[in-house]
This record gives structure tokens, C-alpha cells and sequence, in this order.
């Protein structure tokens, strides 16, 4: 996976995908995730994250108390150790990772904790989820994020 040029192509489409992903608030509902879920299926059949990491590489997931206690145990662990250890608060008062890439990633792009991974990062990229139109937003913040978003919101202009 070529990340810079996936950053540039994401770069050359943020305004019209951001316009494209907007005007998608106007669809029907069960519609848009009927699309998007298709989409989603048909993307990552080809791509495999394991190529990429990038959201692992530059993005931290929200840490919601279930998650800080799964994997303070994990590791052996309290809670609050490992909200000093690995965590910080952000701008809208939630726990993310300190740094970038995740303290978890591996070299080999996968990840040391992954049965206990945050909600966050299974549910990650959201484009299989419902409600989609709830989502868009964010879809259009992955889009610079994931390429396999990037991709499904491609493949969605034209559908």
C-alpha cells in the first residue's frame, strides 16, 4: 500500500467528496446503508488492512471505560495505570492513545492486543454500520484516513 499517493488522491477529492458525502443526507436512509454496506463488502473483499495500518499509524480510537478496563487487565494492569501509561484526554474530553502510531501496533502491521482492541478499532471504518446518515461526517474524515474508505465512497459516485 502506497500511503503517500493515497494521501494525495484523498488531498486532490476532499471538497468534492465532502460535497458528495453531504448530499447523501438526503437519500432514504435504509437506502444508504443498503449502499454503503454494499460497497463496504465488495472493498473489502480486495483489501486487506493488514496492507496498510494507516488508521493505526495516525489516528487514536476513543477509549470508553469498558475498553480501559478490558485492556488494563489484559496487561496486567489497573485502570488507572493504564490511563497514565498509554492515555491522554483530548479537546472533547475523551481518552485517546498520547502518541502516534499506536503503542499496539506491531511491526507487521498487526496488533498486540487485538482480541481486547477498543470498540473504537473493531468497529473501524463504520462504514458496515446503520444508520449511516449519522455517519457521514465522519465517513468523510476516514476518507483522508482509509483508503478502502476512500475507495467505497468512490465507488458509491458511481452507483
Amino acid at each position: 500500500m502506497d500511503l503517500e499517493k493515497f494521501a494525495q488522491q484523498a488531498k486532490n477529492k476532499k471538497a468534492e467528496n465532502k460535497k458528495f458525502l453531504q448530499g447523501l443526507k438526503k437519500e432514504n436512509p435504509r437506502k444508504l446503508d443498503d449502499r454503503f454496506h454494499e460497497a463496504h463488502e465488495e472493498v473489502f473483499a480486495r483489501i486487506d488492512c493488514l496492507a496498510c495500518a494507516n488508521c493505526c499509524k495516525t489516528t487514536s480510537p476513543i477509549f470508553i471505560p469498558s475498553d480501559i478496563d478490558r485492556l488494563a487487565k489484559t496487561l496486567g494492569m489497573k485502570p488507572g495505570q493504564f490511563i497514565d501509561a498509554y492515555l491522554k484526554v483530548d479537546e472533547d474530553q475523551d481518552y485517546v492513545l498520547k502518541s502516534s502510531p499506536c503503542t499496539f501496533l506491531n511491526e507487521d502491521n498487526t496488533c498486540q492486543v487485538y482480541e481486547d482492541r477498543p470498540r473504537a478499532c473493531r468497529e473501524y471504518p463504520h462504514t458496515d454500520r446503520k444508520k449511516m446518515y449519522q455517519l457521514l461526517d465522519l465517513t468523510f474524515k476516514n476518507t483522508l484516513v482509509c483508503p478502502a474508505v476512500l475507495e467505497i465512497v468512490e465507488q458509491m459516485k458511481t452507483s
